[in-house]
C-alpha cells in the first residue's frame, strides 16, 4: 500500500522554525504534484503550499508567502521549511500527492496521516 509518511512536527516558539518532511513509500510519486495542507482546531483543512512534479513550480497560500518554502528531492521527498512561525500556524499539517496541480482537497489522490505543529506565543 502506497503511503506518505510525514515527520518533523513539534513545538516551536513564535518566530522560530520547523522543518516538515514527507517521504513516499514507493516510487509511484515521481510524476505527482506534491503539497501540504493544514487543519487548525475548529477550522477546515486549507491549502498551504504545493510543488510541481518536476520541482520547477511552487505555490503558496498568501499567509505563508515569504515564510515557508516547499521543495522536493530526486526521491520525491517533499520538505516544508517553516520560518518566522506564528501562533496562527498551529495546525495538523498533511502531506498530499496528486496527478493534478494541487489547489483543492478534491484534487488530492493520496494523503499522509498528518503531523502536529504547535507554535507558542
Amino acid at each position: 500500500q502506497v503511503q506518505l509518511v510525514e515527520s518533523g512536527g513539534g513545538l516551536a516558539q513564535a518566530g522560530g522554525s520547523l522543518r516538515l518532511s514527507c517521504a513516499p513509500s514507493a516510487r509511484t510519486f515521481s510524476n505527482y504534484h506534491m503539497g501540504w495542507f493544514r487543519q487548525a482546531p475548529g477550522k477546515e483543512r486549507e491549502f498551504v503550499a504545493a510543488i510541481s512534479w518536476n520541482g520547477i513550480t511552487s505555490r503558496y497560500t498568501d499567509s505563508v508567502k515569504g515564510r515557508f518554502t516547499i521543495s522536493r528531492d530526486n526521491r520525491n521527498t517533499v520538505t516544508l521549511q517553516m520560518n518566522s512561525l506564528k501562533p496562527e500556524d498551529t495546525a495538523v499539517y498533511y502531506c498530499a500527492a496528486s496527478r493534478m496541480v494541487i489547489t483543492y482537497q478534491s484534487q488530492v489522490d493520496y494523503w499522509g496521516k498528518g503531523t502536529l505543529v504547535t507554535v507558542s506565543s
